[in-house]
C-alpha cells in the first residue's frame, strides 16, 4: 500500500484498504494481534463506508471522553483541594508553619516521582482501564483520610501516597488516546481531556461547604465529600472504561474492525504486553526525549506554584474567603480557552503544533512582567493578569500530542510518557517552592521563575520542530516520498526509528 508522509493524518479511502488488505492474493504472515485481526476480517468488513467510520468515532467519543474528562477533573480537584482547605482553617488546625504548607503541596509529586516508572510498567502488563479504576478508588480513600489529619506529618504522608496512586493516570490517558484516535484527532481530544473543570467543581463545592454549619470543620468536610465521590467514580471506571480496542468491549464485530483500521495509519501501534529493553534504550538515546522533558518541566512550574497558592494569591489582592473561592473559578475557564485555542486549529493546520504552543507561552511570559508593574491599588488589573497566567496550560494538550504521534513502539512510548510525567512531577515540586510565603502577596520570586521557565519552554519547542524537519528531510532523501508500508509495519511493535515510511509531525 502506498503511504505518503503527507497523508498520515488522512482517512484512508476504500481503494487504499482494498489494495492493502482485501485483494492480497496471499496474505503475509503477521505477528501483531491487531494486524492479524484486520487481515482475518478484511474480506468481510474491509469495504466500510466513511459514514460508518464517523459513527464509530462518535461511539468512541461518547464512551471515552466523559470517563476520561471526569477522571482528570476529579484528579485535579483532589490535588488543588488543599488550597481551599487552607483557606478554611487547615493550616491552623494542623499547626502548619513556615514553608510546611508548600511542602504539603510538593510532597504529592514526590510520591508520583517514585511511582512513575513502576506505574508505566504496570500499565504495560495489566488492563489499562481496570488499572485506572482501581487507582482512582484507592486515592479516593486517601482523600477521605486527609479529612482526619491532625498535623503536618499526617498531611505529608497521605499526600505522598496519593501521589503514588495517581502516577498511572496521565500515562494511561495518553495511551488510551493513542489507541483510539488518529493523529489529527488527538490534539482536540487531549485539550478536551485536560479541560479545567476542576476550578468550577472545587469552587462550587467549597462555596457550599463554606456556608454549611456542622460539627465537622469545613476543611475536613471538604475532603470527606470529595473523597467519597472519588471512590464512587473509581467504581464507575472499573465497570465502564475500556482497556483497548483489541478487547471485546462496547465495540464488537465490524465496529471493532473499523476502530482498529482507523488508527493503523498512525503507525504507532496499538498495544504490546512484552517489555522490550532495546526500546527503553532507544527512548533514552533519542534527543527528542530530552527536549520534551525540559519543555514539560518548564511549562509545569506554573502549575505547581499557581495551583497550590491559588487561594492565597487571590486573597492577597484584598478579597475575603468566600469571594476568593468564587474568584478562583474562572482560572479553569482560562486554561480551557487557551487549550482549545492551540489545539483546535491543528485539525486543519499541518505541522504547526510547536509554533502554536510557543505563541501561547508568550501570554504568561507577558503576565509575569505585567503583574509586577501594576500597583497594589489596581486590584482588577492584577486579578486579570493572574487569570491570564493560566494560559500557561494552553500548550499542554497539543504538546502532549507530539510524543503520542511521533513515538512508535509500546515500550518506548511508555518510557517517554514516564519521562514526561517525571518532568511534570519535578516541576510541581519546584513550583510551590518558588512561591515563598514571606513574599506574599507579591511573590516576586515565583513570577520571575515563571518568566524564565516560559522562555526555556519556547526554546525547546523551536529545537523540537527544527529536529523533526531535519529528520523528515533525511528520511525523504533515503526512502523517497512514496513508500510502500505493510499493515504489519503500520501496527507492529517497532519503534519510529525502525519503521520505514514513518514521518514526524511538529
Amino acid at each position: 500500500m502506498a503511504q505518503d508522509k503527507s497523508d498520515l493524518n488522512i482517512e484512508p479511502q476504500p481503494s487504499e484498504r482494498d489494495i492493502g488488505l482485501v485483494h492480497e492474493s496471499k496474505p503475509p504472515v503477521v505477528h501483531e494481534e491487531s494486524a492479524a485481526y484486520l487481515y482475518d476480517h478484511a474480506a468481510q468488513w474491509g469495504n466500510y463506508e466513511p459514514h460508518e467510520a464517523k459513527r464509530v468515532l462518535r461511539k468512541i467519543d461518547w464512551r471515552l471522553m466523559p470517563l476520561i474528562v471526569g477522571t482528570i477533573t476529579i484528579a485535579a480537584v483532589d490535588k488543588i483541594l488543599i488550597s481551599n482547605a487552607a483557606l478554611y482553617g487547615m493550616n491552623e488546625d494542623t499547626h502548619l508553619v513556615g514553608q510546611q504548607y508548600s511542602w504539603v503541596g510538593s510532597i504529592f509529586y514526590f510520591g508520583w516521582l517514585v511511582a512513575e516508572y513502576p506505574a508505566n510498567a504496570i500499565l504495560q502488563k495489566l488492563p489499562v482501564g481496570k488499572t485506572v479504576g482501581v487507582a482512582v478508588t484507592l486515592w479516593g480513600v486517601i482523600v477521605m483520610c486527609l479529612g482526619a489529619t491532625q498535623n503536618a506529618a499526617g498531611l505529608m504522608a497521605l499526600r505522598f501516597i496519593m501521589g503514588a496512586l495517581e502516577a498511572p493516570l496521565f500515562p494511561a490517558v495518553t495511551i488510551l488516546n493513542t489507541m483510539w484516535y488518529k493523529k489529527k484527532e488527538q490534539p482536540v481530544r487531549m485539550a478536551l481531556t485536560f479541560t479545567a473543570f476542576s476550578s468550577l467543581v472545587t469552587g462550587v463545592v467549597s462555596y457550599g461547604i463554606g456556608h454549611a454549619h456542622t460539627a465537622i470543620a469545613s476543611w475536613r468536610l471538604l475532603f470527606l465529600v470529595i473523597g467519597g465521590f472519588t471512590i464512587l467514580w473509581g467504581a464507575i471506571l472499573i465497570l465502564w472504561l475500556p482497556d483497548s480496542p483489541l478487547k471485546e468491549n462496547f465495540l464488537k464485530g465490524k465496529d471493532k474492525y473499523i476502530a482498529l483500521d482507523r488508527v493503523r495509519e498512525n503507525m504507532t501501534g496499538i498495544e504490546n504486553k512484552e517489555l522490550k529493553w532495546y526500546q527503553v534504550r532507544e527512548a533514552f538515546t533519542d534527543y527528542k526525549t530530552y527536549l520534551l522533558f525540559v519543555f514539560f518541566l518548564s511549562m509545569n512550574v506554573p502549575t505547581g506554584g499557581l495551583v497550590t497558592f491559588a487561594a492565597q494569591i487571590v486573597s492577597g489582592l484584598g478579597y475575603g474567603k468566600l469571594e476568593t473561592t468564587l474568584l478562583g473559578m474562572p482560572t479553569g475557564m482560562m486554561q480551557s480557552l487557551a487549550g482549545f485555542m492551540v489545539a483546535i486549529p491543528q485539525h486543519w493546520l499541518k505541522n504547526k503544533r510547536c509554533l502554536s504552543a510557543g505563541l501561547c507561552c508568550l501570554v504568561p511570559l507577558a503576565c509575569s512582567i505585567l503583574i509586577k508593574q501594576l500597583s497594589h491599588e489596581n486590584k482588577v488589573g492584577r486579578l486579570l493578569a493572574y487569570y491570564f497566567f493560566y494560559f500557561f496550560w494552553g500548550p499542554y494538550a497539543t504538546a502532549l500530542s507530539l510524543p503520542m504521534a511521533n513515538v512508535s513502539g509500546h515500550t518506548k512510548k511508555l518510557t517517554i510518557n514516564a519521562t514526561i510525567f517525571l518532568a511534570y512531577c519535578i516541576a510541581n515540586i519546584v513550583g510551590p517552592q518558588v512561591f515563598i510565603a514571606k513574599e506574599a502577596p507579591d511573590y516576586t520570586t515565583g513570577y520571575n521563575a515563571i518568566m524564565a521557565f516560559e522562555i526555556v519552554a519556547i526554546a525547546c519547542l523551536a529545537a523540537y520542530a527544527v529536529g523533526c524537519i531535519i529528520e523528515n528531510r533525511i528520511r525523504d532523501k533515503r526512502e523517497g516520498t512514496d513508500v510502500d508500508v505493510t499493515l504489519d509495519t503500520q501496527l507492529g511493535d517497532l519503534t519510529d526509528y525502525e519503521k520505514k515510511g514513518f514521518r514526524y509531525i511538529y
